[in-house]
């Protein structure tokens, strides 16, 4: 894998350059599910019988959770004393739970069905069948605790590793390796033909589109125990008991709130954009795929048999959109060290917000171009409007270069302004940023759905109100970033990436 100099930064070894990119390869595995989770689960929900108004509600209680599970998971890592390393047992652990809970997801509608619900073919069933739908929102919302158990110490565990080479190296391949993650991801969630490649999926309660969505969740338990696999393995943690400098601090709940008042100077600005800029991403990441159905294809997941094949339809093409935001977001990703070398790191992240903002506008226009020309025949609408179609998967490619900015800018600018007191504490600094993407995703996961409601649009003032806070967010973050996270991307020893 690459020798290894016995250099330590902070106690812990400086990590070849080859070590550090197999050592990151777990989040490629969890964003692999991530991946299927934003492209599949809020569309699949509603064919169970929730309500397009209430399918927020399904994402609110995996941030209420990651509100403390994210610190508390990244104190806990920074002081754990596990002969396997701070991070490795929380990572290990985290992926296990993540495996459960996807097969959970995959095998709803067989588990409901077991439990009462009715026992009418799929094929010809349209009704709601709320023990699935339970089940379904029971094993998302584990998923969605079991993804903020594993992203915080694996992201430290990058900083920890990135050695002279700085918070960024190891930021930036792990935004990398979550683009790997989602074109796989993507690629499988637009694929309709896991139920002819695995026909023993199919059954009574379980038709094509549920097939499609067990093969492919099947498919992620394998690559995340792959990936998983080569990330304890490659990456070579020092015990906390052989780290230069130990802390006695206490690991207790409360401990976290107190670190609210020993932040780094500048962190502040950092979780306060942030917040911004997930507020504004977080309607696309709900509603992408169902958009797609929906407003673009104008099928509708509660309707009839016709209707709810468009709307797969449509979710699949939404699916295929997020594959191509993918390849973008790896592109961008490798290419954003030397943006900011020469722009810096705020008018880099300045610029995303920018971007999200005119694809927000554009989604808008887009929606409304689409639903006032619509006539209501499905056939027309399947066949027909191959301009607006095209221009929704060019929106969906142009937005991996504000989502590789928000994958990786902001984690690096705290993991520097950790590093810069020590670095002792990256888990913590990394679980404190969690909380300003969680609020945010509380925020719009309680009050998307009703908004929507309250103006019988649709999608339509959900990415409105998107557009509102990409601008916002834009202009706070040039007037208060600090320069810090523009120094973090343009350490000269970073130069040894390329």
């Amino acid at each position: 894998m690459g020798s290894e100099k016995e250099v330590r930064v902070h106690g812990q070894h400086d990590t070849s350059l080859t070590r550090l990119i197999f050592a990151s390869m777990v989040a490629g595995g969890v964003q692999y599910g991530w991946a299927l989770q934003l492209s599949l689960l809020t569309p699949y929900v509603q064919t169970l019988g929730l309500p397009h108004s209430l399918a927020s509600i399904m994402w609110l209680c995996g941030p209420v959770a990651g509100f403390v599970v994210g610190p508390t998971v990244g104190l806990w890592s920074d002081k754990c004393r596990s002969r396997f390393g701070r991070r490795r047992p929380f990572i290990l652990t985290g992926c296990l739970i993540i495996a459960c809970s996807v097969l959970v997801i995959g095998f709803s509608s067989d588990i409901g069905a077991a439990l009462g619900d009715t026992k009418e073919s799929c094929s010809t069933y349209v009704g709601p069948r709320w023990k699935a739908a339970i089940i379904y929102v029971v094993g998302f919302w584990v998923l969605d605790f079991s993804n903020n158990a594993v992203q915080g110490p694996a992201r430290a565990m990058m900083a920890d590793l990135g050695g002279k080479r700085g918070c960024s190296a190891g930021n930036i391949i792990y935004a990398f390796w979550m683009a790997f993650g989602n074109v796989l991801g993507y690629s499988s969630g637009a694929s309709g033909n896991w139920h002819k490649w695995f026909p023993f999926l199919l059954t009574n309660s379980c038709c094509e589109a549920c097939a499609n969505l067990k093969g492919a969740f099947l498919v992620a338990v394998v690559f995340l125990s792959i990936c998983l696999t080569v990330t304890l393995i490659v990456a070579r943690e020092v015990p906390l008991s052989e780290l230069e400098e130990e802390s006695e601090e206490s690991t207790g709940f409360f401990t976290i709130f107190k670190a609210f008042n020993k932040l780094p100077k500048g962190m502040p600005s950092v979780l306060l954009v942030t917040s911004l800029t997930w507020l504004a991403w977080f309607p696309f990441i709900l509603y992408d795929t169902d958009w797609m159905g929906r407003e673009i294809y104008h099928g509708d997941p509660s309707g009839t048999k016709q209707e709810i094949a468009v709307y797969n339809k449509g979710v699949q093409k939404g699916a295929f959109g997020l594959l191509l935001n993918s390849v973008i977001l790896g592109i961008s990703s490798i290419l954003l060290e030397p943006m900011c070398r020469k722009f810096t790191s705020r008018i880099v992240w300045v610029t995303g917000n920018f971007t999200l903002f005119l694809a927000m506008v554009a989604i808008t226009v887009l929606s409304v171009i689409s639903t006032h020309g619509y006539s209501g025949n499905i056939s027309t609408a399947v066949a027909g409007a191959d301009g607006i179609k095209i221009g929704a998967l060019v929106i969906f490619t142009v937005l991996g270069f504000p989502l590789a900015i928000l994958f990786s800018i902001p984690f690096a600018s705290a993991a520097q302004l950790a590093a810069n007191e020590g670095g002792t504490n990256q888990g913590l600094c990394t679980g404190v940023l969690n909380i300003s993407i969680v609020i945010p995703q509380v925020i719009i996961a309680l009050g998307a759905g009703p908004w929507d409601a309250l103006f019988g649009k649709g999608n339509i003032p959900a990415f409105a109100l998107a557009a509102v806070l990409a601008l916002i967010g834009g202009f706070v973050g040039l007037a208060m970033l600090p320069k810090l996270s523009g120094k973090s991307l343009r350490r000269d020893s970073f130069g040894s990436m390329h």
